[in-house]
């Protein structure tokens, strides 16, 4: 994810704007927006109804792309959709992380499955969805590659617009997954790869938004 600087001011200003749930017409407001974007929109209380609603949406033995993400471990999906009651795609792809000779059948196998889950750094009152990446792994699958995609969202990532969204994401969310990458890693994250989707074809992807905050 730039290697973006942020003063402690700034940090607890950003914290104190960016890390509240939204307000119900917010959420309505973006959920409105969103569906007339060709997205589809649950809006769920917490993590609990969250993973319900998500194991309503992916049958068993689908094949499924589990990106990195704080809200999906939390809810318990990550191991779910990881084990033999799905086929996992990180399953079937890290056995080859590292192999050279391996990296574009890899990068196949990680780019195109049946359903792929994940989050997003913030969303628009417009409809509008921001992501971020360093290497862009999570993005081939929602951009074209998945049949289905489903975004697991925290209310607090709900934003006025684009810029508050890019301000969300160099002055708050930075700092935590470069915290987080450092701990997991022992490697500073960057801000390489930035996603702005504005629209989608009906009936591909989905957008949960969970009232309460969750992930960064």
């Amino acid at each position: 994810m730039s290697n973006a600087t942020t003063t402690p001011g700034q940090a607890m200003a950003a914290s104190t704007k960016y890390s509240q749930p939204a307000s119900e017409a917010r959420i309505v407001k973006t959920k409105d927006a969103l569906q007339a974007n060709g997205f589809n929109v649950l809006v769920v209380d917490n993590l609990d109804q969250l993973k319900d609603e998500v194991l309503k949406l992916i049958p068993e033995k689908s094949e499924v792309f589990t990106a990195t993400s704080r809200t999906v471990d939390a809810a318990g999906l990550t191991e779910i959709l990881n084990s033999d009651k799905y086929k996992s795609v990180r399953d079937m792809f890290m056995p080859l992380y590292g192999q050279p000779d391996k990296q574009n059948e890899m990068k196949r196998i990680g780019s195109a499955s049946d359903y792929a889950i994940g989050s997003v750094h913030a969303i628009t009152e417009d409809g509008q969805v921001l992501i971020a990446s360093a290497s862009g792994s999570q993005l081939p699958n929602y951009v074209y590659g998945a049949q289905h995609f489903i975004w697991a969202v925290g209310s607090q990532k709900l934003v006025k617009d684009l810029n508050d969204a890019f301000d969300r994401l160099e002055t708050y969310t930075f700092p935590l997954e470069d915290e987080r990458a450092q701990e997991a890693y022992g490697a500073h994250s960057s801000i390489n790869k930035i996603l702005v989707y504005r629209k989608e074809t009906q009936g591909r992807g989905t957008v949960i938004i969970i009232r309460e905050p969750v992930g960064f």
